[in-house]
């Protein structure tokens, strides 16, 4: 790994302040800020179960023969979630991760180390990827492209490292109808979960003020840190005009999203631990059900641009 900055995980007032007008800053900070929990928020795992999730996302988005990559890389990494459970699932045999936050980064290479892959790690922007051209023959990213300003000059970045003949494939990506139903429900689920567990009954499901009043702060930045919603088909032009070939933007989660989202966000509002296993199951299951549902039915009749997260692939030409 290259000798990149320093974490920041507990940013000062005026670094925040300065965040509002800075896409940029705000993603290092928000991201150094979730590092530590990222994973535990967001019910991020290294077996089977999340394994099962990543492949079936890579599948969902882009044709594959089984065959491993040879070298992958994953932008806007985060703890490497995408990238490490890929490589788990045989998808990649070599890889590399990227973040603008230097948490995020150590974080990745950490999960990457207890899991015994063959991971490097940069601390990189988006838009200018430090790697030379035709370095890998897949690129990957989870959630990311909705936090880079220039969308279709990171995919340029994109196309430039991968080798001719080589795939992109980004999924998590939020449509502009699923993040307006997705975020009106987590603000109720929040608001209605903090309010009664102030009850003196519920006080044991209720985080300490302070770890609530921290994630109110970073939580603040969100609206600095998640710079674009996606029509389905403005993502394909955009990948297009990057100079993209055999783009196709795929779509799922209708209502699973309207699971997922009150369920994740119950979970960041109580301690740690709280739930316990059962409830895991629960979430997961009930998430797997109603994928189900979507996949199988609602897909035939609620239109693609509805449904909340995009999954978005292509091809660098090889001529």
């Amino acid at each position: 790994m290259t000798s990149d900055p320093a974490p920041t995980p507990h940013a000062s007032a005026d670094q925040v302040e300065a965040a509002w007008n800075d896409p940029k800053l705000a993603n290092v900070l928000y991201h150094d800020w979730e590092a530590g929990t990222y994973d535990e928020k967001w019910s991020i795992s290294y077996d089977e179960r999340c394994i099962d999730y990543a492949a079936g996302r890579f599948r969902r988005a882009a044709p594959w023969d089984g065959r491993p990559y040879l070298r992958a890389l994953e932008l806007g990494s985060g703890t490497g979630f995408f990238l490490l459970n890929l490589m788990q699932a045989g998808v990649a045999d070599r890889g590399a991760v990227t973040d603008l936050s230097p948490g995020m980064v150590q974080a990745a290479l950490r999960n990457a180390g207890n899991l015994g892959l063959d991971v490097e790690g940069r601390v990189a922007d988006a838009e200018r990827i430090p790697f030379p051209d035709d370095s890998f023959d897949l690129v990957v990213g989870h959630a990311v492209l909705h936090h880079i300003p220039d969308v279709e000059a990171a995919l340029r970045e994109v196309l430039r490292v991968l080798e001719p003949g080589g795939r992109f494939v980004f999924a998590g990506e939020p449509t502009r109808v699923g993040d307006a139903y997705a975020r009106t429900l987590g603000q109720w689920t929040w608001k209605a979960t903090t309010t009664v567990t102030k009850l003196p009954p519920l006080s044991g499901w209720r985080r300490p003020q302070s770890e609530l009043d921290e994630s109110s702060r970073a939580a603040a930045l969100e609206s600095v840190v998640d710079l674009h919603t996606f029509d389905p088909a403005g993502l394909e032009r955009t990948a297009r005009s990057a100079g993209a070939e055999g783009v196709r933007v795929s779509t799922e989660e209708f209502s699973a999203a309207m699971l997922g989202w009150p369920v994740r966000t119950f979970e960041a509002a109580v301690p740690p631990g709280k739930l316990g296993w059962n409830w895991a199951m629960f979430a997961y299951h009930g998430w797997q059900g109603l994928s189900w549902v979507d996949d199988h039915v609602l897909t035939h009749v609620v239109p693609r641009a509805w449904f909340y997260n995009a999954l978005v692939t292509g091809t660098k030409s090889r001529s």
